[in-house]
């Protein structure tokens, strides 16, 4: 491929959406032919078996006697600005703010102004650390001196310009799913394992953080299976897991409820349930209702950050204001009680997924992104015959 790129991607490697995002974006590009380099403290929990085009580089820490506490943020930066010169980088491509865009400035000032950076916001590197006046000045510096910037939704981006008060360019950059991966598969036999034939299934994924508020799945669920015969399978682990095995035992509902832990294959999963239940107080994007959407599966959520963005109201799921479960609740009723209905909105999820959050289109985008700040004239491709593809 004469147009080639060396690109260089640093993400959290083992939790979070970021990273999952980042690492299926480093997959894409590596088959469209670049060369991309993780540079992460460990393998991307995402990134699997070998890739061609895809090296990985550990960045280590030093226990030296002096440090209080192992000095990460320098080892990156000094490991980004190593693996920049011996494999000669275009660009460095970071996913958080902090400490990632700092540690590329970092490795940039090391390097050269040859070596390109870009920023991807994700949410909490803004709507925490951002709100943290002890943090803005430095993501601030961090945001100006990257080459370029992007967020994952227009929510993100406003919330940017509000806590960290800076007119830098900021591109949107929604996040995508792959459609290789994320589709509604054939789970007639396993389902059979999880829920009875006239039972509904409805699903949660999350990291169990007070900010997801599943105390508000458990009584929304609660609502439904009072007209709706249905099951409630929550999928993931975090600090709310103990505290909401308690509130359904309270409210009887033990034999309702399936605890699944983490779970690899996501797609499976969700193939399983009829409808996805994203109540959160904030989400930047919502990765998980994309999947879901991707699988055919409606989401029902809150009026929250990004979500607006990725569910249209009343065509590809359900939104209602923050903490009005009973709404939410009567949302899923409705929906969950009329095949039709269900068939329709099941329909426009697939559509909706597959052309607005095409991985084909998302990846070209960001190529457009690392090309503008090279310098370098973009490749052609006719994006609406791979988003079919």
């Amino acid at each position: 491929m004469s147009d080639r790129l060396k690109i260089g991607i640093t993400c959290y490697p083992s939790l979070g959406g970021s990273g999952v995002v980042a690492t299926e974006l480093g997959k894409l590009l590596a088959e469209k032919g670049h060369e991309v380099h993780f540079i992460t403290h460990s393998v991307p929990f995402r990134l699997g078996k070998f890739h061609k085009n895809i090296y990985y580089h550990e960045v280590e820490v030093s226990n030296y006697y002096v440090f209080k506490y192992p000095p990460y943020d320098l080892a990156l930066a000094s490991k980004l600005a190593q693996v920049a010169k011996m494999e000669q980088l275009d660009l460095l491509h970071v996913h958080y703010a902090i400490p990632h865009a700092v540690c590329a400035y970092l490795a940039k000032e090391m390097v050269g102004s040859h070596l390109k950076v870009v920023t991807t916001l994700h949410g909490t590197d803004i709507t925490v650390l951002g709100q943290d006046e002890s943090m803005s000045d430095i993501i601030r510096l961090a945001l100006e001196k990257s080459d370029a910037v992007t967020a994952v939704s227009q929510d993100l981006i406003h919330e940017t310009r509000q806590a960290i008060e800076t007119d830098v360019r900021i591109d949107l950059a929604y996040n995508f799913v792959d459609k290789r991966v994320y589709y509604p598969r054939d789970v007639t036999n396993l389902r059979r394992e999880y829920a009875r034939p006239d039972e509904k299934l409805l699903i949660h994924i999350s990291n169990f953080r007070p900010v997801k508020r599943i105390g508000d799945v458990i009584d929304i669920f609660a609502e439904v299976n009072k007209k709706v015969k249905s099951r409630l399978m929550f999928v993931g682990e975090g600090p709310e897991l103990s505290k909401m095995i308690c509130k359904v035992k309270e409210l009887g509902l033990t034999e309702r409820v399936l605890f699944c832990g983490k779970q690899d294959d996501v797609a499976q999963i969700i193939s399983l349930a009829d409808v996805m239940l994203l109540p959160s107080e904030k989400e930047s994007f919502g990765l998980v209702a994309l999947e879901a959407m991707a699988c055919g599966v409606p989401t029902i959520g809150s009026n929250a950050g990004g979500i607006p963005e990725l569910i249209t109201h009343g065509e590809t799921g359900y939104l209602a204001d923050i903490g009005d479960t009973q709404t939410m609740a009567e949302h899923a009723i409705r929906l969950l009680s009329d095949p039709g209905l269900y068939e329709a909105m099941s329909k426009a999820c697939l559509d909706r997924a597959r052309t607005k959050f095409c991985n084909d289109l998302i990846t070209i985008q960001y190529e457009e992104i690392y090309y503008r700040v090279l310098g370098r004239p973009m490749p052609m491709y006719n994006v609406d015959e791979l988003c079919k593809a």
